[in-house]
């Protein structure tokens, strides 16, 4: 008997449907409803408010993809914060690294984090990581408010609506700017270059404002709408291919599934259409 449930992934005029054997855990926190599935052909799959946030078959290229860039062009990471993040795949690639000696993850949503160590063991392995310093807490006050310096943070957000939508205004990465050290690093989830076009020029608007390097690279991979997804680059000093050094990566103990030395500078090279729509915002 063939299953007839599909999980539906809804815009304002498209949808992406993916065929599910059950239903692991379905919850509504005070922010969000949060749903794990488990899919034909992708492993499981985490949804918060409807939207595919990772799944087991693909989630190593986005996690691969924010993660080791901007770490492997900081020359000492040494301190990592990621801002939200939830399903612990980001942190789990940051800890990697062995020169990091902290990383400090701020989730607003406990329920997230709660889901993914039930049901996603492959990123929410890193719960058990020592070098994780994990708050449940929102992490536009904790940049506001925290004293700690750090050399990169990543912000590992959902879409622009629901809890994350302040984590895409000028305010959030000023205090970002402010929290991290002379020769910090920030990168964020950047949206798609063909359905999000103006949250992206928004986005990279307020870092080039803000930050003296600010430019963008693009990913891809099966389940984020369009399949081309970008995150945006924002630095005080560094500069993500002229700093890069490949040798760093090949001498790296343990192998990546996605990232390597030659996706690196070549993520940065965007197609025309975009250098086209960011033209004027890229700063590097």
């Amino acid at each position: 008997m063939h299953s007839k449930l599909w999980i539906e992934e809804k815009h304002e005029n498209f949808s992406l449907g993916f065929k599910v054997n059950k239903v692991l855990f379905s919850g509504k926190s005070d922010f969000q409803t949060v749903d794990v599935v488990e899919t034909e052909q992708l492993g499981n799959m985490l949804l918060n408010d409807g939207l595919i946030m990772c799944t087991e078959k693909d989630e190593f290229v986005y996690h691969d993809m924010i993660a080791h860039v901007p770490l492997f062009v900081h020359p000492t990471p040494k301190k990592v914060l990621v801002i939200g993040g939830g399903d612990g795949g980001t942190a789990r690639e940051v800890l990697r690294h062995p020169n990091v000696e902290k990383c400090v993850m701020v989730e607003i949503d406990k329920m997230v984090v709660d889901a993914s160590i039930a049901h996603l063991p492959i990123t929410s392995c890193v719960f058990d990581n020592p070098k994780l310093e994990l708050h449940i807490d929102d992490g536009l006050k904790f940049v506001k408010e925290t004293k700690e310096k750090f050399d990169v943070v990543l912000v590992d957000s959902t879409d622009p609506i629901g809890p994350a939508q302040p984590l895409f205004g000028e305010e959030f990465y000023q205090d970002i700017y402010n929290c991290l050290n002379d020769d910090g690093i920030v990168v964020s989830q950047g949206e798609s270059p063909f359905y999000e076009v103006p949250m992206q020029k928004k986005l990279m608007g307020i870092i080039n404002k803000i930050f003296p390097i600010s430019t963008i690279y693009n990913f891809s991979n099966l389940t984020y709408p369009g399949g081309l997804w970008s995150f945006t680059f924002g630095s005080k000093k560094h500069h993500p291919i002229n700093d890069f050094k490949s040798e760093r990566v090949s001498s790296f103990d343990g192998e990546f599934k996605y990232y390597n030395q030659r996706i690196h500078p070549g993520a940065f090279a965007i197609p025309s259409f975009m250098a086209k729509e960011l033209e004027g915002l890229i700063k590097d």
